[in-house]
């Protein structure tokens, strides 16, 4: 308990560019944990991806060694600090995009408190109030922050906290950009967030809160030490076993999360670090279980209670761009996998593209972020199918199954019903917005729950609360949410259930041939719109050919937009050096017999950078 006494384990949680990253670089410099010649902007983000987007991807721990300069003021009494007294603060930094929550959930489960950061012009945002209420859950130990204060803008973000439950005098004052108020910071951070408790000569149990492949380590865990400890037992670590998965394994290595990973011979009881288990399959460790000793008996170790797993929620086909990748590619999605928990993939295949992977993420930022991962990192070129979401089908038997593709979905004459997935969204505006988002909601089939003013000084700002299908926040909705509001409205959304809704099947035929991987699941509303815009495009993308190619949309039988590509036309007359017209004639009318049966007979086979295209324009 005596160790304990002087760690702390906290995250910063915010909504998106209100400047967790910043802040902690101010915090690694002040601290001198990373050597100014080493220090760069957003130091832990430490993706190529991170840095050129300005957004954080992945949760990133490190561990601060700090001595407060003066002696601290204490309310709870078993946390007196000592005057040069080395206190040790395991940050994590997190993502603020709400395809990331996931990570967010993981970081407070390491945790026993939380910055909540609130950039001062922007207030609380829909993030913060997801993030909070994360935190609260979990009994975290919240301080609230409120950053940029060297913007000097007029705000109510004070009052705004206030309204969450927090008094004034809590408030701390920062900037990330000049450094003013950090000291104070990391002072408030000794003084409230409660050090670890757990049992120091208990059997072990380690939260396994991370995970990344290493070539030569294997499978590396980041641990919270929870109760026990992790050490050398002469020259080399005691087995250990995953509760979960009930893996036996013996450590390579352990050690702290510094600007490299840095090897111990133990971890204590409360300490953040990692382990090496030398696992080369990385099917076989999941971030969420707990590491315990193999002597422990297993009836007398309860798990950890670490994080929900959360599902995902957009799903996508991705193929290889050559076909003999397809090795490569599983290889890719094993490892990306590992590194990232919250996506999930399957086998599948396309008579037009061949072998692949059906791929399962939290959101439509988080899809494009793999598939940006998969090329950078692996060196895998992909092409990705239209995203949708999961369906429940109501079979006419009674039976009630789920499809994340099209090609999944079973004969008309067997669907009873289908269901699609609903979310409550939260939108937080300035008031003059108020008419344009309720008129994007009403377009995207969304129904009014609660509209309320944020505080009680002035009517400036409005939470709105919606229920919306997942379905539409694949059709632009963020991108249209942020046209109509300039980019001052922030939005949040959890899945609450499944509704009975009239979906249908839209199909593209080229030349009079379904094309299976465009194929599509839409409301029946918004069919035809769909299907006119996607023949538009494809008649941009789809090559010429010697005869024309009729392009269509169909529901079933219905036709509910076509588009005609017109051949490339040969001058079949140009070699015509006299004689009367009966020549000319005679040629032309040849010339269209043969495309009329090249036509009859001819195929037309997509190239894979329509697909590509596609999905990008």
């Amino acid at each position: 308990m005596e160790s304990q006494k002087f760690i702390r384990n906290f995250s910063i949680i915010a909504h998106i560019d209100h400047g967790k990253s910043t802040l902690a670089d101010r915090i690694l410099e002040i601290t001198n944990t990373i050597p100014q010649r080493e220090m760069r902007v957003r130091y832990l983000d430490k993706l190529d991806l991170e840095q050129e987007r300005g957004v954080t991807i992945k949760l990133q721990p490190i561990r601060i060694e700090y001595t407060p300069p003066t002696k601290l003021s204490f309310k709870d009494p078993q946390s007196l600090a000592l005057e040069d007294t080395n206190y040790i603060l395991n940050l994590i930094d997190t993502p603020g995009h709400v395809d990331f929550s996931y990570e967010v959930s993981r970081s407070l489960a390491a945790c026993e408190g939380a910055v909540l950061l609130v950039d001062l012009a922007q207030g609380v945002q829909a993030q913060t109030l997801a993030h909070y209420q994360k935190a609260k859950d979990l009994s975290l130990r919240l301080i609230p922050v409120i950053n940029k204060i060297d913007l000097n803008v007029d705000s109510t973000a004070e009052e705004q906290l206030i309204n969450l439950g927090f008094t004034k005098d809590e408030f701390i004052y920062t900037s990330g950009k000049t450094g003013e108020g950090t000291r104070s910071l990391l002072q408030a951070i000794i003084n409230r967030v409660p050090h670890p408790t757990g049992q120091e000569s208990g059997p072990l149990r380690a939260l396994v809160f991370d995970s990344f492949y290493d070539p030569h380590k294997g499978v590396v865990l980041l641990v919270k030490v929870v109760d026990g400890k992790i050490a050398k037992l002469g020259s080399s670590f005691q087995k250990l076993r995953l509760i979960a998965s009930n893996i036996i394994f013996s450590p390579t290595e352990c050690g702290y999360l510094k600007a490299n990973l840095l090897p111990q011979n133990q971890l204590l009881t409360g300490e953040v670090g990692y382990l090496a288990t030398g696992i080369k399959d990385i099917k076989l460790c999941r971030p969420g279980d707990t590491v315990t000793n193999i002597e422990a008996e297993m009836s007398n170790i309860k798990a950890l209670p670490g994080y929900k797993e959360i599902k995902p929620r957009v799903f996508a086909g991705i193929y290889p761009a050559k076909a003999s990748q397809i090795n490569e590619l599983r290889d890719a999605l094993n490892k990306l996998s590992l590194n990232d928990a919250a996506l999930t993939y399957k086998p599948e295949s396309s008579p037009a593209l061949g072998s692949g992977f059906r791929i399962g993420c939290l959101g439509q930022f988080h899809l494009e972020i793999s598939q940006e991962r998969l090329h950078r990192e692996f060196n895998t070129e992909v092409i990705p199918t239209t995203p949708t979401v999961e369906y429940q089908i109501l079979l006419v038997n009674g039976n009630l199954i789920t499809v994340t593709s099209v090609d999944e979905l079973p004969d008309s004459s067997r669907i009873n019903e289908i269901r699609e997935p609903w979310i409550k969204a939260m939108i937080i505006t300035p008031q003059e917005y108020l008419g344009a988002i309720m008129q994007i909601c009403q377009n995207s089939r969304g129904q009014q729950q609660h509209a309320e003013n944020i505080g009680q000084m002035n009517n400036e700002r409005l939470r709105l609360t919606y229920h919306l299908p997942l379905s539409e926040l694949l059709e632009g909705f963020f991108d249209k949410l942020k046209s109509a509001t300039s980019g001052f409205a922030s939005f949040d959304y959890e899945i609450i259930d499944f509704r009975k809704g009239d979906i249908v099947k839209l199909d593209f035929l080229v030349n009079k041939e379904i094309v299976t991987p465009l194929s599509l699941l839409v409301p029946r509303q918004h069919a035809e719109a769909k299907g006119r815009a996607i023949v538009d495009k494809l008649k941009n993308l789809v090559p010429r050919q010697q005869f024309s190619i009729p392009i269509q949309a169909a529901i079933g039988n219905k036709v509910v937009a076509r588009a005609d590509l017109r051949a490339f036309r040969k001058d079949v007359t140009a070699k015509l050096y006299g004689g009367d017209r009966t020549r000319k004639d005679k040629l032309l009318r040849q010339q269209k017999k043969g495309k009329k049966k090249m036509k009859q007979f001819g195929k037309v086979t997509l190239p894979p950078e329509v697909y590509k295209n596609l999905n990008k324009s």
